[in-house]
């Protein structure tokens, strides 16, 4: 089973096209936040009390055996840019503005938050690199993991038949309903595919995430790719959704790092 939970009740999943590489996607579960972030919000910016929050924060790493000081973390703004991180973001440091992050150093956990969006994970293995993505829409026809995986080729040398790519949980095609700009910006974006990324039903019009960042990940070249297959809207007991909860809601925790050789 991909759902591992800590004997204090911290649930996590995890992929096996990754392997045994430290990894995880947080569910909403074993945190000490109270409803409406219940309970292990890992969103600074939602209205939870900030000392909630790291607790959260020092619980999920620790059920990975990660230290807190080897975090690397960003202000997620829904962009396309993609930064490198040769070290973890020292506390007095202020978070760069990015939705992808990459390290090859063994000693840097990369952590993002989710409420609905896609947490993509990457990983070279012939290369040591790791990478983790957030796409919601905007970064979604921004291409954003296209951009992550152009970085690992021309900055670490990774080939895309090489790496394995993981989606994680997010909101899926048969609860994202979109209006008109996001329809054009799709369109715009992905042109003849867009059609087949735009399901309708009923007059309402969708925008399926997964197949999207799939269709990117394989255009890049990316041949390896996992799909958990976990809708956020539809699972609200395990994860935080922005949609379902109409914006009241925490943010579930991804990440990953290098283990030691």
């Amino acid at each position: 089973m991909p759902f591992y939970t800590t004997e204090d009740g911290l649930r996590y999943y995890r992929f096996e096209i990754l392997g045994d590489i430290p990894h995880a996607v947080f569910s909403r579960h074993g945190g000490v936040s109270p409803a409406p972030w219940a309970s292990l919000n890992l969103g600074g910016t939602v209205g939870d009390d900030p000392v909630r929050v790291r607790e959260n924060r020092r619980r999920a790493l620790q059920a990975l055996g990660l230290s807190e000081a080897s975090v690397y973390d960003v202000w997620q703004v829904h962009s396309a840019r993609v930064v490198v991180a040769q070290t973890a973001r020292p506390a007095h440091m202020p978070h760069l503005q990015a939705d992808a992050i990459l390290t090859n150093q063994p000693g840097v956990t990369l952590l993002m938050r989710f409420a609905d969006c896609v947490p993509i994970l990457l990983y070279d293995p012939l290369h040591r690199v790791v990478g983790i993505v957030h796409a919601g829409w905007q970064g979604t026809v921004k291409r954003v993991v296209s951009e992550a995986v152009a970085h690992m080729r021309s900055i670490f040398g990774s080939q895309p038949d090489s790496l394995l790519a993981a989606l994680g949980p997010s909101i899926g095609p048969d609860h994202y309903e979109v209006g008109e700009d996001v329809v054009q910006a799709v369109e715009h974006s992905f042109g003849s595919d867009a059609d087949a990324l735009l399901p309708r039903k009923n007059g309402r019009i969708f925008f399926d995430l997964w197949a999207a960042n799939h269709l990117l990940l394989e255009q890049a070249g990316v041949r390896q790719i996992e799909l958990a297959g976990l809708c956020t809207a539809c699972h609200t007991e395990d994860w935080f959704s922005h949609r379902a909860e109409k914006g009241r809601t925490g943010r579930f925790g991804a990440l990953i790092a290098l283990d030691s050789e």
